[in-house]
């Protein structure tokens, strides 16, 4: 009885080190999804290539042709900080340029800087899906040059399916 717990024990051991979904490995791959980080509220497209297991680099576009509408567009860097079998936790730096449509008719242009801390994660047998959450600070102008904290749950901070 003994000898066969002692087995059972050591396989499952083996199995939980050897396995591949103990890992989220990125590194490589296009992660394509949404955002809606934009402080315009436009929700863009997002892509995400992991390019090593420190870095990744990434882009988003947002277009709405409605007569108050706009488009936003910034590249995102990320550095890893910590990683754990199904998450890791990461600080992100955001450069976007983004455009208002105004009932008047006239566009207005301005940026958004945002520095925060996040974490992507995936759900077990689910890796190639990426949710992230992310909370910091935003330095925006479109009219007034203003700086907020901001904070993204896993459904406006992004998702992500790597190919």
């Amino acid at each position: 009885m003994k000898l066969s717990i002692k087995i059972l024990f050591a396989l499952t051991t083996l199995y939980l080190i050897l396995s591949p979904l103990n890992a989220m490995e990125r590194v490589g791959r296009l992660g394509l999804g949404m955002t809606n980080q934009l402080q315009s509220g436009l929700p863009a497209l997002s892509f995400k290539l992991q390019k090593s297991k420190e870095m990744a680099f990434g882009a988003l576009l947002g277009l709405d042709t409605a007569d108050s509408g706009g488009y936003g567009a910034g590249v995102k860097m990320y550095r890893n900080i910590f990683d754990e079998p199904q998450l890791n936790l990461y600080a992100a730096a955001l450069a976007a340029l983004t455009n208002q449509k105004t009932p008047g008719g006239a566009d207005q242009s301005g940026f958004q800087v945002d520095m925060t801390m996040g974490s992507e994660f995936s759900l077990t047998g689910l890796n190639s899906l990426g949710f992230s959450f992310e909370f910091g600070v935003s330095f925006h102008k479109v009219n007034d040059f203003s700086i907020s904290t901001t904070g993204h749950n896993f459904i406006t901070a992004g998702i992500h399916f790597y190919l």
